[in-house]
């Protein structure tokens, strides 16, 4: 019977062989492999029988949230059919609920019957295709299983649209919401940078000036949709991002100028902090919250980004990332309903010493908003 471990510098041979015997194209290479088994969000294991390893599963772990992947699973063919591959999902299953995960997502190619067979006689479903994801241009389908009884994936209705530059998470965050209501609106890079253009506080870090609350909020209103802001500030929000006294002037005029113009249009802004139950009855009644989050509990670096709720279980709330870091190994499907335990929601919702907190609201167009 083959046993599971977890596999070290000393297999990289084995796991190259293994990836070359199986895989024509999309084959990780010797130096992936050496990466993966030596960074902290990843987990391979390898089973094996009398000292020889017949197949390896890599599992990625998010920081700060509660789902793990599937990133490559590979049998040895002279192993095939005698349950290798079974033994390894079990083992990934095992891995992520040791890492306190929610749930376990992988991508299979839409013509391999066979792992599909697999996955689903192991009880996951399928929620979705990505169109040309493998270097054949071959279609990945997305399956997904539920690590704890109670969870599920019943909440998705946002679309997703990946931010295509470093400072248009905001725009990117409300592109998705507005999607969300209005499912005929193309979402396009030519909308993210008009977005950008009206929301920026120009002067939010200390290159391209980034978006905040009171332009999104803006920016949606011009659109249509009704929105509502949260802010726990009544001061300039974000100058602690810059340096220069003149920049934090601009920041300060523009925000009061923007401040001044949604007074104007009667949206509300309301000057305390959302916890989770009541950002998920705003949910609930109708509105799709954007959040600042602080990127550190997530990307390990000090920046304010802009998220998306997507939905809530008892739990934990569900975002859409717009970032893609594709630099640790991420796509598309890793930042789509992320799930996040509320405790852990709860202390990335914040930004920097101020704990700055900050909320927009989305509702439909033309109709009267929930919450207040």
């Amino acid at each position: 019977m083959p046993t599971v471990r977890p596999a070290g510098l000393d297999d990289l041979d084995g796991l190259v062989e293994i990836e070359n015997r199986c895989f024509d194209t999309d084959r990780l290479s010797r130096r992936n492999f050496r990466h993966l088994l030596t960074r902290g969000r990843a987990a391979t294991l390898v089973a094996e029988r009398a000292g020889a390893v017949l197949g390896y599963v890599l599992v990625l772990f998010s920081h700060g949230t509660s789902m793990a992947r599937v990133y490559s699973i590979a049998v040895d063919p002279a192993a095939a059919r005698r349950g290798v591959g079974a033994l390894l999902m079990g083992a990934a299953e095992q891995a992520a609920r040791d890492q306190d995960c929610s749930e376990l997502r992988l991508e299979v190619r839409k013509d391999n019957a066979a792992a599909i067979r697999l996955y689903e006689s192991l009880g996951y479903r399928r929620f979705g295709v990505l169109a040309d994801y493998y270097e054949d241009h071959a279609d990945a389908v997305r399956y997904h299983r539920s690590l704890a009884p109670q969870l599920g994936l019943g909440m998705v209705r946002v679309p997703y649209y990946a931010q295509t530059l470093d400072f248009t998470c905001g725009p990117a965050a409300l592109m998705m919401a507005m999607g969300a209501h209005e499912p005929s609106m193309p979402l396009d890079r030519k909308l993210e940078l008009r977005l950008w253009r009206e929301a920026t506080t120009i002067f939010m870090t200390s290159g391209h000036g980034g978006c905040g609350p009171y332009g999104l909020a803006l920016a949606a209103h011009h659109r249509g949709f009704a929105v509502e802001v949260y802010v726990n500030a009544r001061r300039t929000l974000l100058s602690a991002t810059v340096r220069s006294r003149e920049k934090r002037e601009v920041m300060r005029l523009v925000q009061e100028d923007m401040i001044e113009e949604l007074d104007r249009l009667g949206v509300p802004i309301h000057h305390r902090t959302v916890q989770p139950d009541e950002l998920e009855r705003l949910f609930v009644g109708g509105g799709i919250p954007l959040v600042l989050i602080s990127s550190y509990r997530i990307y390990k670096e000090k920046f304010p980004h802009w998220v998306v709720i997507t939905g809530f279980e008892q739990r934990y709330i569900y975002m859409h990332d717009p970032f893609v870091d594709e630099e640790e190994g991420e796509s598309i499907a890793d930042c789509i309903n992320m799930p996040v335990l509320r405790r852990e929601f709860a202390a990335m919702a914040r930004f920097g010493r101020a704990n700055l907190r900050a909320l927009v609201v989305i509702y439909p167009k033309w109709t009267e908003k929930a919450g207040g």
